[in-house]
């Protein structure tokens, strides 16, 4: 067993997932780089270790029950808890329409793992923490799923984002008091999904999730934020 606190970041591999993965890491985490194709989550881990950080890849699907299991029972065998967990993984399908035209099956894909997969891992690795009265989940969302400034931008993944919101606040409370939870908008960031044309680096996308990882004892839980400021709903 370890001492550092352990850190599980999905779709690790990455854009934004890679870069909360360097950070956290560099301040001393020991970090689960968890990615679908293990290749390129041991590349990834490759890289952020030659830069002094503790990096370990695991292979996790996070639409799969199964590989979720997996790597739950792996992580009590080799290190008996987890205690921060930041649901990064997510796709932006290309949706060819309108709310009213996209067909559902679009919908439901988006869910799985967007929302499904963060689900099924708050139910596999919060309880421990509310067992032992600490723990920090970060649930890397979007300005897409902001209710108070939707409009018809990405129907499904919008939808989606909005119900990992809504997740947040639900494991907040479920979560009991030592374990935060909160959202985070990232903001339009130069990675494959978001397009070298946008504005912000992943170092810039990736700070409030790693600030939120790792709040002190007594910080805010199921809120939004968008660099560092809590954000509405």
């Amino acid at each position: 067993m370890t001492t550092r606190d352990i850190a599980l970041v999905t779709g690790g591999n990455r854009g934004i997932g890679r870069e909360i993965c360097r950070q956290l890491a560099l301040q001393g985490l020991h970090v689960l780089l968890a990615a679908r194709d293990e290749a390129q989550g041991a590349q990834a881990a490759e890289g952020i270790v030659r830069a002094g950080g503790t990096v370990t890849a695991v292979p996790l699907d996070v639409r799969d029950e199964a590989s979720i299991q997996a790597l739950a029972e792996r992580v009590q065998r080799e290190f008996g808890r987890l205690d921060v967990l930041v649901n990064n993984a997510a796709v932006l399908l290309h949706e060819g329409g309108n709310a009213l035209t996209i067909p559902p099956a679009v919908y439901w894909e988006s869910l799985e793992t967007n929302f499904m997969g963060p689900l099924r891992l708050c139910q596999a690795f919060v309880p421990g923490m509310r067992e032992r009265g600490s723990g920090r989940v970060v649930n890397v969302s979007s300005g897409a799923g902001q209710l108070s400034s939707m409009g018809g931008y990405a129907p499904a993944y919008s939808a989606s984002k909005a119900a990992l919101n809504a997740l947040t606040r639900l494991v907040a409370h479920a979560g009991g008091p030592g374990v935060l939870v909160n959202s985070m908008d990232p903001g339009w960031v130069r990675t494959d999904m978001g397009g070298q044309g946008a504005p912000r680096s992943a170092g810039q996308g990736a700070d409030t999730a790693v600030w939120l990882a790792t709040l002190p004892p007594g910080g805010p839980t199921g809120g939004f934020f968008r660099d560092r400021q809590r954000v509405p709903w």
